[in-house]
């Protein structure tokens, strides 16, 4: 491991898959079709995340260990880099404007509640939910 990867980790390891969250891939526009039907029986959670930006990963990590809505809402996570489309069609789609790293907090196939970079807090989202 170079001296680079051991400090910031290595971008094109799945980050997520040390977390107690279980992540749903957000992959596909088809994706927001489900995501705003099934926004209606549960909240949805989408963490939109740069794997080339070490900010979004400080953000993804800090949400990941304080996280415990594992039951109250269902969480999807997407790459931006390799899924730039599904980013754009998510702030066109739910009025928000782009941010990297990202949170947003889908009800009623409405977007609720958006922050970005530090303001990302699983605490603030408990009260959302």
């Amino acid at each position: 491991m170079n001296f680079l990867s051991s400090l910031f980790g290595d971008s094109d390891k799945n980050e997520s898959s040390e977390t107690k969250i279980n992540w749903i891939p957000l992959t596909s526009l088809d994706q927001l079709d489900e995501i705003v039907t099934e926004s209606k029986d549960k909240p949805i959670l989408i963490f939109k995340h740069s794997t080339r930006c070490s900010i979004s990963r400080m953000a993804l990590k800090g949400f990941e260990k304080e996280f415990d809505l594992d039951n109250k809402v269902k969480a999807y996570f997407l790459d931006l880099i390799a899924h730039r489309d599904v980013s754009n069609e998510i702030a066109s789609r739910f009025n928000v404007v782009h941010q990297s790293p990202q949170l947003l907090l889908i009800k009623d196939g409405k977007s609720i509640y958006d922050v970005s970079h530090s303001d990302i807090d699983a605490d603030a989202l408990k009260e959302k939910v």
